[in-house]
């Protein structure tokens, strides 16, 4: 077996990061990324590819497998680097032969023996011992109570089981970020963000319907109350969201306007409740409101200031409270109040919409029509008025890492299900593990997964520490991305019987493919916040 060497690896991870700050120079001279998308795009993803690697070393130098997964990626990382400069070095503003000092690092650690040697090596992961703990107690949770259901949940498009909903609660699992003093676990530091990536992938590895999902809406909801609410609302709230007592959903994207977020049309408009209390009536539709028939919340970002030239500043965020509903459509009604001065009726209608995968939460389209909320509702209060956008920004900001958290699991799950699979399935007279070509997909396999996995979990230091805005936009898109070839590879090596649904990699293949799309689209969040950082 070749020997790692992790001088060479870091070695070709400088130079290709130095490609990658020259094209940032020429991204800037050119006039940046929306003049520049295909560029832009292409250049994110390097850059991203090249940070995982740079997050690999430190884990590299933890023993002989963990050093040689170190190398295979850092050269899988190159390479991919390289072919996206072929015939466009111009473009990018380097030299043709740019990255021709990493030829032998990359030809001698991309050879097919060596990452075929890599197939059942996945590495250890090297967590602190509380870390490990959370892993333990959700993994075993995941094991125990969320994977009997997640074939049938999928299968049946049924609905999240409330046993899940109720067990996850007792682990504490919506309180990881709620801040102690408020019921929850959260007591700040370095690992704060670190235990929800671990939980999160333990419970994506079951299902990431039924449960790595589960944790996502809360958390996005406590981040922006946690960054923006006043007292009296974290105080009602934060409490509520840790123990599961109230289940939030997220209510941003519209029909005409998904990323492009400052555009949203509908509308919070002051009006006086009962009893002359002060309040709001929204009006619109909101779309991609995924558990929206079971939450009793929902979280939704309103345009305050009819003045739509205002974009994002016009926006307020609102904790709207609703009945659950059924989880295949529902219709909502509030009892009869006075508003202005009229007798009026709120009504919200939930129209679901059925997708190939992501099962069991349920995503709905969302019209309300005149339903009213207390002012109280308004996050941040008065001084929240046209900061929606922003408090809903950070509340995204840790839903990418988590979403790379969620991709982690999945792979994982399609990464042990496909090696399974080889050890069992003859093929010409041998086990198909047998096949050079059949390890050397599991070899890489394990060094996405790995290079994935330590990434996210340096990003999360990073946000612990008030920083790693752009590097959690960078991994949701890296991990994201690597999460599709995995789950198609751990199909293929299935065969058939991958595109049969009896076996469960099949959900996880189309269940891997929403994670570029939600929490940030893959391309919107290259374009308008990678590449337009990197620019910075």
């Amino acid at each position: 077996m070749t020997t790692p060497d992790l001088a060479a690896a870091e070695a070709a991870i400088e130079t290709a990061e130095a490609v990658i700050a020259k094209a940032i120079a020429r991204l800037t001279e050119l006039g940046g990324p929306d003049q520049n998308q295909v560029f832009a795009y292409d250049l994110a993803h390097g850059g991203a590819a090249v940070a995982t690697a740079r997050a690999m070393l430190e884990y590299g130098t933890k023993g002989d497998t963990e050093a040689a997964l170190t190398c295979g990626f850092a050269a899988d990382a190159v390479h991919d680097l390289a072919t996206k400069l072929i015939g466009r070095h111009e473009l990018w503003g380097v030299d043709a032969d740019a990255l021709a000092s990493t030829d032998g690092f990359v030809g001698e650690y991309r050879d097919p023996s060596f990452v075929a040697s890599l197939a059942k090596t996945p590495g250890a992961l090297h967590l602190p011992d509380d870390m490990d703990m959370v892993r333990d107690a959700f993994g075993s949770f995941a094991d125990d109570v969320i994977a009997p259901h997640a074939e049938h949940v999928h299968r049946t498009n049924g609905d999240v089981p409330e046993e899940i909903i109720s067990g996850m609660a007792e682990l504490g699992a919506f309180g990881l970020s709620v801040p102690a003093e408020y019921g929850g676990y959260s007591e700040g530091g370095p690992d704060e963000y670190l235990g929800m990536v671990v939980a999160t992938e333990e419970l994506s590895k079951a299902s990431l319907g039924i449960g790595g999902s589960l944790i996502t809406r809360p958390e996005i909801l406590t981040r922006a109350l946690v960054k923006g609410g006043t007292e009296e609302q974290k105080s009602q709230w934060l409490p509520k969201l840790a123990t599961a007592e109230v289940m939030p959903a997220v209510a941003v994207t519209e029909p005409d306007y998904g990323s492009d977020v400052a555009g949203l049309k509908v509308t919070a408009t002051p009006a006086k409740g009962p009893e002359g209390q002060p309040g709001y009536v929204i009006n619109g539709v909101k779309t991609w409101c995924t558990f929206g028939a079971r939450a009793d919340v929902l979280s939704l970002l309103a345009r305050t200031d009819p003045d739509k030239t205002a974009g994002h500043r016009g926006l307020s965020l609102f904790i709207v409270p609703k009945p659950r509903g059924d989880g295949h459509g529902f219709v909502l009604e509030q009892d009869p109040v006075t508003i202005d001065g009229v007798d009026r009726k709120g009504k919200m209608e939930g129209r679901p919409i059925d997708t190939i995968g992501y099962r069991g939460m349920h995503s709905y389209e969302i019209a309300l029509d005149e339903w009213w909320v207390p002012a109280d509702n308004l996050v941040g209060g008065e001084d929240g008025m046209g900061k929606g956008f922003y408090l809903q920004m950070a509340g995204f900001e840790n839903g990418r890492l988590q979403t790379a958290a969620r991709a982690l699991g999945v792979m994982q799950a399609a990464y042990d299900s496909a090696v399974e699979y080889a050890e069992n399935r003859k093929v010409f007279g041998e086990n198909i593990m047998e096949y050079e070509l059949t390890q050397a997909k599991l070899g890489r396999m394990a060094m996405l997964i790995q290079a994935s996995r330590q990434f996210s979990y340096a990003v999360a230091r990073l946000m612990g520490e008030g920083k790693g805005q752009m590097e959690a936009s960078m991994v949701k898109a890296y991990v994201c991305k690597a999460a599709e070839w995995v789950t198609r590879e751990a199909m293929q090596i299935h065969g058939g019987f991958g595109y049969a649904e009896e076996y469960e990699v099949s959900r996880l293949f189309v269940d891997a493919r929403v994670l570029s799309i939600f929490e940030g689209a893959d391309e919107t969040l290259c374009l308008k916040v990678i590449a337009r950082r990197m620019v910075a």
